[in-house]
């Protein structure tokens, strides 16, 4: 037995109980039909001529339904006489490689079979101008060369800073679509500075490329779509801070103002680009976000596979698994946190050899007079909160909140003989 072995083995783990979170769930019932139909009545595409190359963004987030959106698209642009493509609008994801940003594309389902379209990769960028306050603007090689460009992406509240423009449309003209050149020119100076350069550097792609119209989406707290909005490109810059606000409201939290221990099953760039919704957590990298529960110690047990080995967001937690670790890939991790200055979320917490004792490790560590008594949560990750498990000890409070309610009785955590949860 390791040191380590003797000092985590005598620290218990306590009984869990299954708790439902209940959230507003508004939703599109029919994604496809939706957008058509605003696509059609705004006539956003009467104006494009047979034959026109017209670009699609695809970005590298786990937005609902975006096979399917992406889809409609492009059936609706075919339609229309024109030859649609896609391209990957997302920084400096996917190791900032083209081969990596098509292959992050493929794991959320968006392949040319099911999309119907060409998707079109490059790492290539061409200057557009630059912004007043001093920002070049930059394109993707294919997009620039396209004769008209649509936006597709999800509104919601960024993981590192506040402003009118978030993660959402606005941010996908500046970073998604700049690829990593243009991601690197708008981080360079740190989130700080990101409310005031997304509006700045996409004002000059809007105000100098063919950008047809806008798809924007929300979703409520069970990652499902909750509306979709069509925007022409001169609407956009107006219209998205209230859809922004509109998102605030639909966002799914944790009902627990405090906890000792968190374990989260998973994180990934297919979740966030942390790899875990920071908001959610109240964990930050970076001191221009606040907010969310006051959690001692926060254990992440694995990374996705749709994350192709990047850990991003490791670093902000506290322990982690050997299997996590051994996952971690320095190709696909750096070169985005290079890109955004922030080099804490790929840093490496304390690696455990399984998950009993990354929760063991968590718990021996949260600061708690009597362990028996930790206030411990375990979710999925931060998209899927309708569902969690939560010491035993946590029942009554979960019985006298609103948005809560106890879906069973207590049970303990089932790990099997390699000390992994299953």
């Amino acid at each position: 037995m390791s040191a380590i072995d003797e000092l985590l083995s005598p620290i218990a783990i306590p009984r869990v109980v299954k708790v439902r979170q209940n959230f507003d769930r508004p939703r599109v019932e029919n994604v496809e039909e939706e957008l058509a139909r605003q696509i059609r009545g705004g006539g956003y595409l009467k104006a494009v001529r047979p034959g026109s190359k017209i670009a699609i963004t695809a970005g590298s987030r786990g937005v609902a339904n975006i096979p399917l959106l992406l889809r409609t698209v492009v059936r609706e642009v075919r339609a229309a006489g024109a030859d649609p493509f896609i391209f990957p609008a997302m920084g400096s994801h996917g190791g900032a490689t083209a081969e990596g940003q098509a292959a992050m594309l493929s794991g959320m389902g968006v392949t040319e079979d099911f999309v119907e379209a060409p998707i079109r990769a490059t790492m290539e960028t061409v200057s557009v101008g630059t912004s007043e306050n001093g920002v070049p603007a930059y394109l993707d090689r294919y997009a620039d060369e396209a004769d008209g460009i649509i936006v597709v992406n999800r509104i919601k509240p960024h993981v590192a800073f506040r402003g009118p423009y978030e993660s959402g449309l606005m941010k996908m003209i500046t970073i998604g679509m700049g690829k990593q050149r243009g991601a690197d020119n708008a981080h360079r100076l740190g989130f700080g500075r990101m409310a005031e350069n997304i509006p700045a550097v996409a004002r000059v792609t809007l105000a100098r490329k063919n950008i047809l119209f806008a798809v924007g989406t929300l979703e409520n707290a069970y990652h499902e779509t909750a509306r979709i909005e069509v925007l022409p490109a001169s609407a956009i810059e107006a219209r998205e801070p209230e859809l922004l606000e509109e998102a605030w409201r639909l966002y799914p939290k944790i009902f627990f103002d405090q906890l000792d221990v968190l374990v989260v099953d998973e994180i990934g760039k297919d979740i966030s680009g942390t790899g875990f919704d920071t908001n959610v957590l109240g964990r930050y990298h970076t001191p221009y976000a606040s907010g969310g529960p006051n959690i001692t110690r926060i254990a992440v047990l694995d990374i996705t596979d749709a994350s192709h080995g990047n850990g991003n967001g490791l670093g902000i937690l506290d322990m982690t698994t050997r299997r996590a670790y051994e996952k971690f890939d320095f190709e696909q991790s750096y070169p985005n946190s290079l890109t955004s200055t922030v080099p804490l979320s790929v840093k490496i917490p304390m690696v455990l050899k399984n998950d009993r004792q990354a929760i063991q490790a968590a718990i021996k560590t949260c600061n708690v007079e009597d362990w028996s008594g930790v206030r411990m949560a375990r979710i999925k990750n931060t998209v899927h909160l309708s569902e969690m498990e939560v010491s035993e000890n946590l029942s009554d409070e979960v019985r006298r909140h609103r948005n809560m309610e106890v879906a069973g009785g207590p049970y303990d955590l089932p790990f099997d003989g390699k000390g992994n949860l299953f």
